[in-house]
């Protein structure tokens, strides 16, 4: 027990105090522990997961750090509840090999085993699908709690989540700082020219200085999107507790985009019962929703083009849940784009999405404030003919929808 104690604390391995605990708890609530003369090295001794009975036994089975106990062969001689619930084809007297079969974890487990020294290593495992793994790999002195045989602790850590994360963060980044650089760069270029061959040139002026306005627009618009983009996650654990009318919000909707539809001569209709469409939400994000929806169509519909909205829908796909759609006429979406397109600063155009003054973040706001809500974004598109957008939003409790067959 004391060689347990001083290899846990001397390589300061992460589950070391935890280990160190348990081994001492082992000592004070086992019941009957007998002592396993060690075998000599030629005889073969059985695999058990046998541990001493008590309290230490449960805790050690209940610790949420994945752990795996292997013999000097590389077989499993114990593991954990978290470890069977990570890797559901782990069992005694598996060869690790045969569980985790990344090659910088084989050689890593070799390192350990050979020099007696602790290891860490990061690995890729196909565990249904692809998770990020890491391991910390110590060694077992003799006469250790697990048994003659055992050798070799591994503590296994699931990073996959961690890992998608710094990912998803750093093209954040590296997308808003480009997407900032772009008209930035342009303002500052006009203003050189402004104040140089420019500067007693009226019409160079006055064209220069509007695309400089709309540059600068641009630019606020991102800044909004992005503050407003953090706030939603903020509180993307908070359940809003309001009631809304989806109805009425689509209908405000229309009246605040009536100059927007006027300009791009696109006809916006409130098709299906306009009776009342009452939903759990925050009545300000789901009329930011609406408006992101709602303004796209108009602005891909095109001259001549039509947006419909239809309210109080239903589904048995979606029970105790109200629909909302916004249909356009505009040219539709490749089929390939749709899983992508509420995925930050993705664009199918990225010229003609900024040409319409988009940022990239609208579809991206409209999933996380749905996913807030509880409720979900459909999204059908046919090349030519045009797309549909519905939001699906848990009805309040006072009258719940009846969902049609479909």
């Amino acid at each position: 027990m004391a060689g347990l104690i001083a290899t846990f604390t001397d390589s300061g391995w992460i589950v070391g105090v935890a280990a160190f605990l348990l081994v001492l708890l082992f000592g004070m609530f086992r019941d009957v522990q007998t002592e396993i003369p060690e075998l000599p090295p030629e005889q073969p001794a059985p695999l058990s997961t046998d541990l001493p009975l008590g309290f230490g036994r449960a805790m050690l089975r209940g610790l949420p750090s994945p752990l795996i106990v292997l013999s000097r062969k590389g077989r499993v001689i114990y593991a954990n509840s978290a470890a069977e619930a990570l890797v559901s084809h782990v069992e005694v007297g598996a060869h690790i090999s045969n569980i985790f079969r990344a090659p910088e974890f084989v050689a890593a487990l070799g390192r350990a085993q050979a020099s007696g020294q602790p290891q860490s290593v990061a690995f890729a495992a196909r565990l249904g699908t692809e998770r990020i793994l890491e391991a910390q790999i110590g060694p077992l002195p003799k006469g250790n709690d697990f048994g003659v045989t055992a050798h070799t602790i591994l503590q296994i850590e699931d990073r996959t989540q961690a890992r998608r994360m710094e990912t998803l963060r750093r093209d954040f980044i590296a997308n808003a700082s480009h997407e900032l650089r772009t008209p930035l760069a342009s303002i500052i270029g006009y203003i050189e020219t402004l104040r140089g061959p420019a500067q007693d040139d009226p019409e160079a002026q006055a064209e220069f200085l509007g695309i400089m306005a709309r540059q600068a627009a641009r630019m606020q618009r991102l800044v909004d999107d992005l503050m407003s983009l953090s706030r939603i996650e903020l509180n993307a654990h908070q359940r809003p507790d309001g009631r809304c009318d989806l109805t009425e919000l689509a209908a405000e909707c229309i009246r605040a985009l009536a100059p927007s539809s006027l300009l791009e001569d696109v006809q916006v209709v409130m098709a299906g019962a306009a009776a009342p469409c009452f939903v759990v939400g925050d009545r300000d994000q789901l009329l930011q929703v609406l408006a992101n929806l709602i303004d796209n169509a108009i602005k891909y519909s095109g001259q001549g083009g039509k947006v419909t909205i239809t309210p109080n829908m239903t589904s048995s796909r979606h029970p105790g849940q109200w629909g909302l759609s916004v249909q356009d006429t505009g040219p539709g979406i490749a089929r390939e784009h749709l899983p992508r397109l509420t995925e930050r600063f993705y664009r199918i155009s990225a010229a003609k999405s900024r040409d319409k003054g988009g940022t990239g973040l609208g579809l991206a706001i409209v999933k996380h404030i749905l996913n807030r809500h509880g409720g979900r974004l459909d999204i059908d598109s046919t090349l030519g003919e045009g797309s549909t957008f519905t939001i699906w939003v848990p009805s309040y409790p006072d009258r719940d929808p009846e969902p049609e067959p479909e």
